[in-house]
C-alpha cells in the first residue's frame, strides 16, 4: 500500500514513511497605492504551492538510506514529477524537488545512524503541463 507517489517513487512503510505532510496554498493580490485611501487590491490569481513532507527512518524497521538516495537523484535531475495521492489516485500537480535535509542521530559503532530524521520540500510548477499528464494517463487506462 502507497502513502504518495512522486513520479515513479512511491511513499510507503518500506521506503520513505513520513508522520507529517504540510501542504501550503497561496493567492497572488498585489497592492496600488492611492493618495488619501487604503491600497488598492487587485486578485490576480493562484501563487507557489507547496508541499512538505517530514518523516523518520529507522532502517532496522523502515526504508532505509537507499531511499533517500533515490530521491536525491530525482532532485540532481532537476525535472519536474507528478504526484499523486495515495488514498484515492489523484493527481496533485506537476512537483520538483526543492530541498531534503537529513539529521542522522543514534549511531552503531561503524558510524551507520539507527534514526534519520528528514524534510522534503517540492514546489508545484507548470499548471498547464498537468492536462498532458491527465491525457497520458487516461491513454494509459484505455490500454489496459
Amino acid at each position: 500500500m502507497s502513502m504518495m507517489a512522486l513520479g515513479q517513487f512511491t511513499f510507503s512503510l518500506n521506503s520513505l514513511p513520513y508522520q507529517e505532510l504540510q501542504h501550503q496554498f497561496g493567492w497572488r493580490h498585489p497592492t496600488t497605492s492611492r493618495v488619501g485611501a487604503r491600497p488598492a487590491r487587485q486578485y490576480l490569481g493562484p501563487d507557489d504551492e507547496s508541499i512538505t513532507v517530514n518523516g523518520v527512518l529507522l532502517p532496522e524497521l523502515t526504508g532505509g538510506r537507499v531511499s533517500l538516495d533515490l530521491i536525491r537523484e530525482m532532485g540532481d535531475q532537476g525535472s519536474s514529477w507528478p504526484l499523486i495521492d495515495g488514498s484515492d489516485g489523484r493527481i496533485q500537480g506537476l512537483f520538483i524537488i526543492d530541498s531534503l535535509s537529513e539529521t542522522k542521530s543514534y549511531f552503531f559503532d561503524d558510524g551507520t545512524p539507527r534514526r534519520i530524521e528528514f524534510s522534503l520540500s517540492l514546489k508545484r510548477v507548470d499548471d498547464d503541463k498537468i492536462d498532458r499528464v491527465g491525457r497520458v494517463t487516461s491513454l494509459l487506462g484505455s490500454l489496459t
